[in-house]
């Protein structure tokens, strides 16, 4: 019986703890206009986070160098749901891409040691110079973490 018990604790998939977030895809939100709800997300390994695509016309994609090495890369499409579950601890931040130049930006979180945080600052801080608004709302977020 010991052994029976053991064995069924053994094959639990730990994944069935892992938690899901929501994130709304907003024309207007808490946090003003053309934004993520809520923008900012601490979450564990193996947690997956659900994109809403609450308000037409927006999507969710990943920033090119701004998640951790080896983590996979995600696009929505318009007007469309997503969920992505984050395997890999670090950093991630992701844009809505046809508002990306009013800065609809988000960050997560994944783990407590974001490795790639250097990487995704500086990548951050050359990104102010395409937004036509909101310009510090990534650095804002990524210091909120």
């Amino acid at each position: 019986m010991k052994k029976l018990l053991l064995l069924i604790l053994l094959s639990i998939n730990f994944n069935a703890f892992a938690a899901d977030y929501t994130v709304k895809m907003l024309n207007q939100g808490t946090g003003g206009v053309m934004i993520f709800e809520p923008a900012i997300l601490k979450i564990n390994k193996g947690d997956t986070v659900n994109f809403v695509a609450t308000d037409a016309a927006h999507n969710s994609a990943s920033l090119p160098g701004m998640i951790p090495a080896g983590a996979e890369t995600w696009t929505s499409e318009l007007s469309k749901d997503i969920s992505v579950t984050f395997n890999i601890e670090g950093l991630y931040a992701y844009q809505c891409t046809p508002h990306s130049v009013m800065a609809m930006v988000g960050v997560i979180q994944v783990g407590e040691n974001p490795t790639n945080l250097n990487e995704v600052l500086s990548q951050a801080e050359s990104m102010k110079a395409m937004f036509v608004m909101n310009k510090e709302r990534l650095i804002d977020y990524i210091s909120q973490l």
